[in-house]
């Protein structure tokens, strides 16, 4: 008999703690289902919440849910904090952390899934909605972030990955990021990703000239393109195709390996996707630029000259060995791709820009001989040399860059670049000219 009644008894306990885990799911789908909800029902929100969070043996669909509502403690709360302060920008950094965006992430996503298995649609378009609003304002974050902290702006940009792994891209930015953060095991983690999902980045840029400021704007779509020029707003639309980024990313991969001494899984990632992509351009260039930084110039040859024989018309291809040769310090070799993608194509951009830039790449150091120079016989002599030199690099330069602001008038960089020619050839009308349109 007493065993008896301790089993009724542990009986009764749990049928207790179902009761209780009922009323607090239910009242927190009914604060959930609020259009607004007030201080008290945030306050009532997180208890609810953390009532739910400290009780064991919950049911699956009961911690699905309650992870749920818990994942959605950040974005309540930054909505309680933009009612208070709309420019309340702490708010977001605050808020919108890696940690409770990839939290976000994972209650999400474990309901759509379930829901999916189980047939029961209760959370799945309210959660569509949610990832729709509030995706943009993340990536809003994650960009403004960048300008002064890689590093955490990469990791952003990975929980929106996380949030919606139906757009890569945001994965490829973290990448970008964490390189340029110098975090490389992070940047290891994220190109082994885009590698597994077989990620290339290929795509559209839909491009239409703004007639506010005759920049050029790109759109998400073609549609929105044209909703833009139906209204007025726009202008000379054109289509920019995004090339392949798989050859960058195996690329990449394989130099931080071999910078932490891994030199055969180096090798062997980019074997790899050769026997996957047997007649990827970028891929041949990514291993040549592989066995150039292991110091074999027999199979970097040898690769650089299978490249060409594959696509000896290929612009693109050209004007990445053209970038491959610099890196390498092959200059001459580096001039001699870029002019030839040029004779192809007469309106490469690229491959300009990047001509002007080759002419003009030893001018720091010449500048910094020059200003350690004194006033000797010898010295002057040596400064008015350097001078000459200077002037023919930069007379080389000027009708490269000259063809490429033809082709963008509206490049900022070039403009800039084509001031300080003007400004050191002495070239005072097209100076103030190019000045006036700045």
């Amino acid at each position: 008999m007493k065993v008896k009644y301790l089993v009724l008894a542990s009986s009764l306990m749990l049928s207790a703690a179902s009761f209780a885990q009922k009323d607090e799911l239910k009242t927190l789908k009914k604060l959930y289902g609020k259009d607004q909800l007030s201080a008290d029902d945030i306050s009532s929100y997180k208890a609810n919440v953390n009532k739910l969070t400290a009780m064991s043996g919950l049911a699956e669909s009961d911690l699905i849910y309650t992870n749920f509502y818990k994942s959605m403690l950040p974005i309540l709360e930054l909505n309680e904090a933009m009612m208070k302060n709309p420019n309340d920008i702490s708010a977001f950094a605050k808020s919108l952390t890696p940690a409770n965006i990839n939290t976000l992430a994972a209650g999400l996503n474990n309901v759509l899934d379930f829901e999916k298995k189980s047939g029961k649609a209760i959370y799945t378009s309210d959660i569509k909605e949610t990832i729709a609003s509030f995706k943009p304002m993340m990536l809003q974050y994650a960009y403004t972030l960048a300008a002064s902290n890689y590093k955490d702006a990469a990791k952003i940009f990975e929980a929106v990955y996380n949030l919606d792994k139906s757009d890569p891209n945001n994965l490829y930015n973290a990448s970008v990021l964490s390189l340029q953060a110098k975090d490389y095991d992070n940047t290891l983690k994220y190109y082994e990703e885009l590698i597994s999902i077989h990620y290339t980045g290929e795509g559209v840029n839909h491009i239409a000239v703004s007639k506010a400021n005759g920049q050029d704007d790109t759109f998400a779509s073609d549609d929105e393109r044209k909703k833009a020029i139906k209204m007025g707003t726009h202008e000379k639309p054109r289509d920019e195709k995004i090339p392949s980024k798989r050859g960058e990313i195996y690329k990449n991969y394989a130099s931080i390996l071999i910078e932490k001494g891994r030199i055969d899984d180096a090798k062997k990632a980019i074997s790899e996707a050769r026997l996957l992509n047997p007649d990827d351009s970028d891929l041949i260039v990514s291993e040549a630029n592989l066995y150039y930084q292991t110091k074999d110039m027999e199979s970097y040859k040898r690769l650089i000259s299978e490249a060409i024989q594959k696509k000896p018309n290929d612009v693109d291809l050209l004007f990445n060995l053209g970038v491959v040769s610099t890196t390498s310090g092959d200059i001459d070799g580096a001039k001699k791709y870029y002019e030839r993608a040029i004779s192809i194509n007469p309106n490469y951009f690229n491959a300009y820009n990047n001509l002007g830039a080759l002419y003009l790449m030893d001018d720091d150091k010449i500048v910094k001989e020059m200003n350690s120079l004194g006033m000797s016989a010898k010295e002057i002599k040596r400064y008015d040399e350097l001078k000459s030199k200077r002037q023919t690099m930069f007379k080389s330069a000027l009708p490269y860059y000259e063809k490429a602001l033809e082709l963008k008038p509206n490049d900022e960089g070039i403009k800039s670049m084509l001031l300080g020619v003007y400004q050191f050839l002495e070239m005072d009308a097209k100076y103030k000219a190019l000045k006036a349109k700045k």
